[in-house]
């Protein structure tokens, strides 16, 4: 059953990477093409990351570092225009397992969950709002746009999940490998500032 997971989590990893697939698609694409029933035990999202970084480590050590600095500089861009919302960078570009097919998540803690969208109408970025499932399962509006990354040369994907302010308090709390499951404009410039060191 174990190598059943990791066999599955291994596959993935390489959609995650490949494709730029979200782990729950990727792991669901994974058992179709190893050919499983469909109800198979699907591997927990760490040991689809442990993989992801181990497919990184292999196949694209000399192309991910640069790729996952020009991707945290466009959140950071992002970031600083949206400070005003309390901005905080989360998933793959947080955790450091993106590539140029990843697409950027910036979460905003708001007093008022419409500010943020009105704020982009004033300055007439073109956005879709969506709803999508946040950190805790419930629904959540987010607002979806393509921004050009110059050092990519291509557009990526931002999307800007809207919380209400409230939901900072827990949002912080450390996840089961220990980690800050996000990060705000200071950390972020830290992480980079760390990625020019190495």
């Amino acid at each position: 059953m174990e190598s059943l997971q990791t066999e599955i989590a291994a596959t993935a990893a390489r959609l995650v990477v490949e494709e730029g697939l979200e782990y729950g698609p990727a792991k669901r694409r994974a058992v179709k093409q190893l050919r499983l029933p469909q109800r198979t035990a699907l591997p927990a999202n760490d040991a689809v990351e442990d993989a992801v970084r181990e497919y990184i480590d292999i196949f694209c050590g000399d192309t991910q570092p640069a790729e996952l600095a020009a991707l945290r500089r466009l959140a950071v861009t992002w970031m600083e225009r949206l400070v005003p919302f309390r901005p905080y960078l989360a998933g793959a570009v947080w955790h450091g397992t993106a590539t140029r097919l990843s697409d950027v998540y910036i979460q905003l803690f708001c007093d008022d969950s419409k500010s943020a969208e009105i704020a982009l109408i004033d300055h007439g970025v073109d956005y879709t709002p969506r709803t999508v499932s946040g950190f805790h399962g419930e629904s959540v509006e987010a607002l979806s746009l393509s921004s050009m990354s110059q050092e990519l040369g291509e557009p990526v994907g931002v999307h800007l999940l809207v919380y209400d302010h409230d939901d900072l308090r827990g949002a912080l709390k450390p996840d089961a490998k220990g980690r800050t499951p996000r990060g705000d404009l200071a950390a972020v410039r830290a992480l980079l500032e760390e990625d020019e060191h190495e």
